[in-house]
This record gives C-alpha cells, sequence and structure tokens, in this order.
C-alpha cells in the first residue's frame, strides 16, 4: 500500500510557523532576566514574576483555546492567536518598566498558548492517521530545534550587541509567523455530534478538558516537572561542576540525539504501537537524569544531555500523539490544549518547587530525586494507559488464535 504524504507544503507551514513562535518564546526565555536585572535596574524577584506570567497567562488560557478551537473553528483562532503574538512582539521596544513588561509577558502568554495549542491541533488533522505518530514526531522536532536556536541566538545577539536588535528580530519572527498562518490550508474538524455540541456550549469541567485525553496529560505533566530541573538549573549546575563551557553544548547534544532517533521513533510508535516507544523512553531519561546527577567531567555531562533527548525529546510528541488518539477526531482541539495545559502546569510548578528544594539540597541530589519522579511517570503511564494497551493486545491476540483454530 502506498504511503499517504507527510511532508506536505501545509504540513511544513505549520510546522514552522510552531518553530518561530518557539524561537521567540526560547530567545526571550534566556535573554529576558539579563533585560530586567542590567536595562531595568530590577531585582531578582522581577525576574521569577516575568518569567512566571508568562507560563501562567498560556495555562490558564489553554482550556478556553481548546474549546474554541473545536466550535469556532481552527483557522479562525489561529490567526487571532498569532496576531495577539505579533502584538506583543512589537511592544517590545517601549518595555521601559517592570509593570509594562509584567503586563505585555502576560498578553504575550496568552497569544502564544493560544497559538501552540491552535498548531498542535491542527497538525493532528493534516497528519494522515496512519503516520500520526510518524508526523507528530517531526512537528516535534522544530520545537526541539527551537530549543537549542533561540537560546544560542539570543545570547549571542546580547552579548554583541543591545536589546533593541533582539526585539526586533522577535518582531521579523512572528511577523512571518503570522504571514504563514495566512498561507496554509487549514482543514476544520469533522462536525462533531449533537452530544459533543451540547458538552461543548456548557462551562462544565468537561467542555474545557477531554477526559479521555487526561490520564495520558497526567502522566506529560510529571514528566515536564522533571525535565523543569534541566531547563532552570543545567547551567547553574554545570558552573558548579566546573563545566561552565559543556553547558552551552549540552542542548546540542539533546538535540542532535533527537534527530538522529527521530526517523525511527516516530514509525515504531505508528508499527508497533505506543508502548514500545513509552516504556524505553521513560527508562533512558531516568538513566540520564542518574548520569547527570553523578556527572564528574565533560563527557558524562553530555551523555546524560543526550541520553535525556533519547528520553524525554521522545516522549512529549509520544504522549501527545497518545491523547489525540485516545479522543474523538473532534475534540482533537480539546485534547491537544489538554495535553499542553498539564505539560506547562508541570514546567511551572516544577520551576518553582525545585528552586525551593535546592536551596536546602546540592544539585546533585536534586537531580537523583528527579530520576525518582520519572520512574514515578513509569508506574504512572503503565496503571492510567499502557496496561489497556496490553489487555488489547492480549485480548486480539486470543481472538486471532481463536480464529486460527
Amino acid at each position: 500500500m502506498k504511503k499517504e504524504p507527510l511532508w506536505t507544503k501545509d504540513f511544513l507551514g505549520i510546522s514552522f510557523i510552531s518553530f518561530f513562535l518557539f524561537v521567540v518564546f526560547y530567545i526571550l526565555l534566556t535573554t529576558l532576566p539579563i533585560y530586567v536585572l542590567e536595562d531595568l535596574n530590577s531585582s531578582e524577584s522581577s525576574v521569577g514574576l516575568v518569567t512566571g506570567v508568562f507560563l501562567i497567562a498560556a495555562v490558564l488560557c489553554r482550556p478556553f483555546t481548546g474549546k474554541w478551537i473545536d466550535v469556532i473553528g481552527r483557522k479562525k483562532i489561529l490567526l487571532f492567536a498569532v496576531a495577539i503574538f505579533f502584538i506583543s512582539s512589537l511592544l517590545y521596544q517601549w518595555a521601559s518598566s517592570v509593570t509594562f513588561l509584567v503586563i505585555l509577558r502576560f498578553l504575550h502568554g496568552i497569544g502564544f498558548g493560544m497559538a501552540t495549542t491552535a498548531t498542535g491541533a491542527i497538525v493532528a488533522d493534516i497528519i494522515p492517521d496512519r503516520r500520526k505518530g510518524e508526523g507528530l514526531g517531526y512537528y516535534a522536532l522544530f520545537m526541539n530545534l527551537a530549543m537549542v536556536i533561540g537560546p544560542f541566538t539570543g545570547l549571542t545577539i546580547v552579548q554583541f550587541t543591545n536589546f533593541s536588535w533582539l526585539f526586533n528580530l522577535c518582531l521579523i519572527m512572528a511577523i512571518i509567523a503570522f504571514i504563514l498562518s495566512f498561507i496554509v490550508h487549514i482543514p476544520e474538524a469533522s462536525p462533531a455530534n449533537n452530544e459533543s455540541k451540547n458538552e461543548q456550549s456548557g462551562f462544565s469541567i468537561s467542555s474545557f478538558f477531554e477526559k479521555n485525553a487526561v490520564p495520558v496529560a497526567i502522566v506529560g505533566g510529571i514528566l515536564a516537572l522533571a525535565y523543569s530541573g534541566v531547563l532552570s538549573f543545567i547551567s547553574i549546575y554545570a558552573n558548579e561542576l566546573g563545566l561552565i563551557e559543556a553547558a552551552s553544548f549540552f542542548f546540542v547534544v539533546y538535540a542532535a540525539f533527537i534527530i538522529a532517533s527521530r526517523p525511527f521513533t516516530g514509525r515504531w510508535f505508528d508499527m508497533y504501537g505506543e508502548n514500545r516507544i513509552v516504556y524505553p523512553a521513560i527508562i533512558l531519561f531516568a538513566i540520564g537524569m542518574l548520569m547527570l546527577s553523578f556527572a564528574t567531567n565533560t563527557f558524562f555531562f553530555l551523555l546524560a544531555g543526550g541520553l535525556i533527548g533519547l528520553g524525554y525529546g521522545n516522549l512529549s510528541p509520544a504522549l501527545q500523539t497518545i491523547a489525540i488518539q485516545s479522543s474523538d477526531s473532534s475534540k482533537s482541539g480539546l485534547a491537544t490544549s489538554t495535553f499542553f495545559t498539564f505539560f506547562d502546569s508541570g514546567i511551572g510548578i516544577g520551576s518553582y518547587a525545585l528552586g525551593v528544594i535546592a536551596v536546602y539540597t546540592s544539585f546533585s541530589n536534586l537531580y537523583l530525586i528527579l530520576a525518582g519522579v520519572v520512574l514515578l511517570s513509569f508506574v504512572a503511564y503503565h496503571f492510567l494507559h499502557g496496561r489497556n494497551v496490553l489487555n488489547v493486545q492480549k485480548q486480539t491476540k486470543q481472538q486471532l488464535t481463536k480464529n486460527i483454530t
């Protein structure tokens, strides 16, 4: 049977929209603390507020966006969201006070949360059903690349020039994403049945969260909490180990391992099922965190980054795929927003809670604890989803054996 095409104009278009959104996100995530401290002459607490308010806004708007995507339409929501993102990017040139910057970050977080929820739902509709795991894996790769390119670009610019240039670059990327939003053809989801419409028109919890996506979203939230320790503290930990030069290559190695594995893991997901990807990936993630905890030289530090890339880097698209496939096709937007709401909450809660824990212990012990948290997600995944897959496979095998005999 001939494969349905994956690398279409629309798939590439929505993937590049996501890429530019995330590049801007990571550029500002890594450079705004410097801007707040040095250009605005403010305190560390202001840095936490500027960072946190963005994630809070993204988390708050995702459930509403998931509902609106399936009711109002994907194209309209995407255009509206990217327009907010574009306008916010434009206003950074006038962010001359912490108060204005906090308000701007909240607005920007709304645009980012809505836009990334919309792109996640849209790409799920564009990808052929038989290649869902492979397609979402490649889509996630664009975000992984943004995670490497964004911080490197942002820190390089502020090192050699000023923030005006940086904000202009973010604006250009936002404009490109906005233009691509008009060009990409976006299929609308199949109309929901009457029961679904009644659900969506009310204000019950089920109208903002897709219940079938919640179990795997919980697993994603636990894993995101563990990964927030890498995002928030890896540079500080590297400096503590005397490996500060290696820190800049940590995410490069992380991305390299993802790029090398992605052509295989997505296909294996579609061919052999989710458990064959998720269980090994969680183990690899845990081993990477454990290795990070005991790293004393550059080789083991960077190898830990590679294993975390193989593990966590493949878990995120796999779990998102499961969340979408577990839900009705008319609720793919709601399923996407449910998954990312738990994911963002894990990152946000982890960044704050782990910072508190780090005061009372070493970073080495912190990563050891997080290795345990990752293993906890293994148990959570098994009982919330994995064992159901095993039971279905067992029943299918028994039925086939019965039919043969």
